[in-house]
């Protein structure tokens, strides 16, 4: 009787659990974003930066380079485009269909020690790879100090 009662006690908890498990599952699965029964496309991204530049690295499988947009407004990056579907095919009859598409918009805000001007972006593979230099007077300058 008292294990039955343990049982019942915690039985809310490890519903929310569940629940939480869940909600972290979805969080962290950012390029396929379920909606209205459709999967929307939104490219993953790998920021890093270099003693002499600031780089970005978007997957971006199975587009066309003329079809990516990449502009620079108030300091803001904004890479942009569509992925269209492209099912023409009548005569075949899809048991799973997991590729997404549609159109997208990868936003992020640059630091101020970039060069906006001189930025460059380079579609290869699949992966947008987008190079802003660090400015001049802000690059690290390495000074060796001597401990005693």
């Amino acid at each position: 009787m008292l294990l039955e009662r343990r049982e019942d006690f915690f039985r809310p908890f490890r519903e929310l659990q569940r629940e939480i498990d869940r909600l972290f599952e979805d969080f962290f699965t950012p390029s396929l974003r379920r909606s209205a029964d459709v999967y929307r496309f939104t490219p993953d991204i790998d920021v890093y930066e270099t003693e002499k530049e600031l780089v970005i690295e978007a997957e971006i499988p199975g587009m066309d380079r003329k079809d990516i947009t990449v502009k620079v407004e108030d300091n803001v990056l904004k890479i942009s485009g569509e992925k269209k579907l492209e099912r023409e095919h009548k005569d075949r009859n899809y048991r799973v269909f997991e590729r997404s598409y549609g159109k997208f918009e990868r936003c992020m805000v640059l630091p101020d020690y970039v060069d906006t001007e001189k930025i460059k972006a380079k579609y290869e593979n699949g992966v947008l790879t987008i190079t802003i230099p660090k400015r001049e007077e802000v690059k690290a300058k390495v000074v060796d100090v001597k401990v005693e």
